[in-house]
């Protein structure tokens, strides 16, 4: 595995480096590599690899959330409540929506079945997004109207939204006496207790850095470790409360930065020399879980599908987007930013066909297509139009 881990590390770091000097994402490279390493393809990446691949995916992406909690603002997010809270919630819903109607048409799957892919697909990713929005916050690109806190802030909420109603879809399909309502009464509960928890566990870590002299370091270690447990936490607790760990991770960050400010920016820096690790290890890993054949198999029909999910998705952007200051494209650029695919597809992709849901394989497919398309395409998106965002450099 030790060997696996090195030959991942050289050749992801080489392979960000070709893109970079080509003008293209970083991580269009690294899930090429993983692509190409991976069990489905030359297979050199070790077994022992890919049965924690999980485990390592998940420490990445709590990273991104901790760097999310501790690069946002207060009063900046009172100011882009509304909006935020739309974006959470009405571009995922179209989205999956879209997806179930046009997938019962073309692939002849039930409701359910295209409620199940719909909102499997509906989830952006926090690993393309928040690492994304962070670097246009340290370019002070869009600061001036918000616009990286506002996506930061919806595109945490748009996964909980989005793996809760494909939880309830996979109930009503496994028979389950599915209460529609209490699910969706879920999602705010989820909300709540995530962010309640991460504030009491971001209280303790003020209190323990108020009286103890720690290295900064160590800090991150405990925060880290902490972080991990929450989540598993949720895992803990899953079925019989509603807990987000996701948020409560990112609330952890975030408690810091409000009650101790000056030491959130230095852990906010040795957070993101971990994540140059973190970063490689995330997409060469959810690029080594692409099985191409599948992606050719979902073909043209999959693609079609997934353009008129995202079509509806920044139709959403926009209707969650009215009334604010953003002018045509700036909110481009949103809807833009809102489409990358990876990590949630990457994780719950093949838990249908684990169930015996019919057209399993052809769900799995689906999730992976969307990952090879939007990722890249997103990111480079991302990339090209931040220009018109404004800049105080500029």
């Amino acid at each position: 595995m030790a060997t696996s881990l090195g030959i991942i590390t050289i050749l992801g770091l080489a392979a960000n480096w070709i893109m970079d000097k080509l003008n293209i994402p970083g991580l269009l490279g690294m899930l090429l590599v993983g692509i190409a390493m991976g069990p489905n393809g030359l297979d050199f990446i070790s077994p022992e690899l890919m049965r924690v691949s999980a485990d390592f995916r998940e420490i990445a992406l709590i990273i991104i959330l901790l760097r999310a909690g501790l690069g946002l603002d207060w009063d900046v997010l009172k100011k882009v409540g509304r909006p935020a809270l739309g974006l959470s919630f009405i571009p995922g819903v179209l989205e999956g929506v879209t997806i179930m109607f046009v997938s019962t048409l073309i692939f002849d799957f039930t409701l359910i079945q295209g409620g199940i892919l719909g909102f499997i697909i509906a989830a952006v990713s926090p690993a393309v997004v928040v690492p994304a929005m962070l670097q246009l916050k340290d370019e002070k690109r869009g600061e001036d109207k918000n616009i990286p806190t506002l996506i930061l802030a919806g595109a945490s909420l748009d996964d909980i939204v989005a793996i809760t109603i494909f939880t309830s879809f996979l109930g009503l399909y496994g028979g389950q006496d599915i209460n529609l309502a209490g699910q969706l009464l879920q999602i705010p509960l989820s909300i709540i207790t995530g962010i309640g928890i991460g504030s009491i566990v971001g209280l303790v870590f003020v209190r323990i850095f108020e009286t103890h002299h720690i290295r900064d370091t160590k800090k991150v270690l405990m925060i880290l470790g902490a972080a991990i447990l929450l989540m598993g936490f949720e895992e803990l607790v899953s079925g019989r409360m509603p807990f987000s760990g996701f948020l409560g991770v990112m609330t952890i960050g975030f408690v810091i930065l409000l009650k101790r400010g000056i030491v959130a920016k230095r852990l906010s820096v040795k957070f993101n020399k971990i994540w140059i690790l973190a970063e490689i290890l995330l997409f060469v890993l959810v690029g080594a879980q692409v099985d191409i054949n599948l992606t050719i198999h979902a073909g043209g029909w999959g693609l079609l599908i997934i353009a008129a999910g995202l079509v509806l998705r920044s139709l959403g952007v926009y209707i969650a987007l009215l009334g604010t200051e953003l002018n045509k494209k700036e909110k481009l650029f949103c809807a833009v930013a809102y489409t990358p695919k990876a990590t949630v597809q990457a994780a719950i992709g093949a838990v249908p066909l684990a169930y015996g849901v019919q057209g399993g394989e052809l769900i799995l497919s689906m999730a992976v297509l969307s990952i090879v398309v939007t990722a890249p395409l997103g990111s480079l998106g991302i990339r090209n139009m931040k220009r018109h965002l404004s800049s105080e450099t500029e």
